[in-house]
């Protein structure tokens, strides 16, 4: 991992460019490499700030944040690297919990893949459900307090 620094912005902020990448990035891993074939984009991208790293001008790691629906609890979603095993991940997790920590968030909840949620635990998320399935794979809800 190199010192690229990571892009925080909300929606509004994006350039074409960068929501092109992120669009990218998501189709790519969601839809090309996971086979996950419900709609990926949605309104919440309009409330979200989204948090990403570049290299080169293309997307290697990415997630977005949004409030919740209860004061001081935001949601994290759509995480994803392009370069795996390089901490761009960690680094992605770092840079949410810092942000949402300055907009004075005291939770970040997620809906974790089954087979990530282990990266998440090294993270300092823990599990608060049960299985569910979500898009075709099993997730559980993952908590953090910050």
């Amino acid at each position: 991992m190199n010192n690229n620094s990571m892009i925080v912005k909300p929606f509004q902020e994006l350039t074409l460019t960068e929501l092109f990448e992120i669009v990218r990035a998501r189709f790519d891993v969601f839809v090309g490499e996971q086979q996950i074939l419900e709609p990926e984009y949605d309104d919440t991208d309009y409330k979200s700030t989204h948090l990403f790293f570049q290299e080169e001008g293309k997307v290697i790691a990415y997630a977005r944040v949004f409030p919740g629906e209860h004061p001081g609890v935001w949601q994290l979603g759509r995480m994803l690297t392009v370069r795996r095993k390089e901490g761009w991940g960690a680094a992605i997790i770092n840079g949410a919990k810092a942000y949402v920590k300055e907009q004075g968030g005291r939770q970040i909840l997620l809906h974790a893949q089954v087979q990530a949620s282990g990266f998440y635990a090294k993270q300092g998320f823990q599990t608060c459900s049960d299985v569910f399935e979500e898009a075709g794979i099993p997730h559980v809800m993952m908590r953090l307090s910050l």
